[in-house]
């Protein structure tokens, strides 16, 4: 790439500080999201129900844009059974995700889920043949040793009724999300990096919203689209839908002037916002060691981020 075109580039981005306070915005916003589901769950209403008020509103939103900007949404034949594992991903990966928030602190369900480069990893090793540096084994190390406190996992040996009965599925829930989000990466980095990202994300929330109205459709999980049962769990459903739609929106709209390879791990906030929302709106408050924890893994995650050969 000629100097011009470098120059040409950087012309194009924010200036960093506006850009790093649109991305401390969107993590503000979607950790925003997560506690107002908590709100609904809490009142009643089903997950299904919520992923469903959430991608169709994204969606719709997601249409919108893309006929703006004139794209086809057309998928290369070779590219659509990809496109297909990637929807279904991420299908997994929120249904998993707000079902852990309906069942342990939000906080706590982020930083599960914030844990996905270690699976990316492990996938990349089995399906790649790349092997990780010595240098990611290590942060994961340290990253698996921060989970370890965030999980209080010392005080769950001792007695496993002091955790609440839906801590255990709701921290397998957390790890699912991870997976499955680390699954979607690896299949957009590897198979369908050539699409453009508006219609990727297209038909990727079209597959989420089908499959959330097909699962509920046929019950698959009871009481997945009952309703919120009082005024609180209708505005956390309301607000969960516009607060998504807002931050996935103001990201697809300004990411490509936003110079994310030097400022995407700005949104490892998110977790932090979350700790700070819920513990204002929903009294979610956690121990010491599991606040040490949270850093820990919140350091490993910045510190992966910011490391360019792993």
């Amino acid at each position: 790439m000629t100097d011009t075109s470098h120059q040409s580039q950087a012309a194009q981005h924010l200036p960093r500080a506006l850009a790093i306070l649109i991305l401390v915005s969107g993590a503000f916003l979607f950790a925003a999201n997560h506690v107002a589901a908590r709100l609904a769950f809490d009142s009643g209403a089903g997950v299904l129900l919520a992923l469903l008020f959430r991608g169709s509103v994204a969606l719709l939103i997601m249409v919108s844009l893309v006929l703006w900007q004139g794209h086809r949404l057309v998928i290369p034949a070779g590219r659509r059974r990809w496109q297909l594992l990637l929807g279904t991903m991420i299908a997994g990966q929120s249904l998993c995700l707000y079902s852990a928030v309906a069942r342990v602190p939000v906080a706590v369900a982020l930083l599960l889920v914030n844990t996905w480069p270690i699976f990316l990893a492990l996938i990349t090793w089995a399906l790649d043949g790349k092997r990780p540096s010595g240098r990611l084994v290590l942060i994961m190390a340290f990253m698996m040793v921060g989970l370890a406190l965030v999980l209080d996992v010392s005080t769950w040996l001792k007695d496993p009724t002091a955790m609440g009965p839906e801590w255990v599925p709701g921290v397998a829930l957390g790890m699912m999300a991870a997976v499955f989000f680390s699954l979607a990466i690896w299949t957009t980095n590897n198979k369908l990096a050539s699409l453009p990202g508006a219609v990727r994300s297209v038909y990727t929330m079209t597959l989420v919203v089908m499959l959330m109205a097909v699962g509920g459709f046929l019950n698959i999980i009871p009481g997945g689209l009952s309703w919120p049962g009082s005024a609180q769990g209708w505005l956390g459903l309301g607000l969960l839908a516009v607060l998504y739609g807002t931050a996935s929106t103001v990201l697809f709209v300004l990411v490509p002037r936003l110079d994310m390879a030097r400022n995407a791990p700005v949104m490892n906030i998110e977790p932090v916002w979350s700790l700070l929302l819920a513990y204002l709106v929903l009294g979610q408050v956690l121990a010491p060691v599991q606040l040490l924890g949270g850093a820990v893994v919140l350091s490993g995650i910045l510190w992966l981020s910011l490391t360019r050969s792993v």
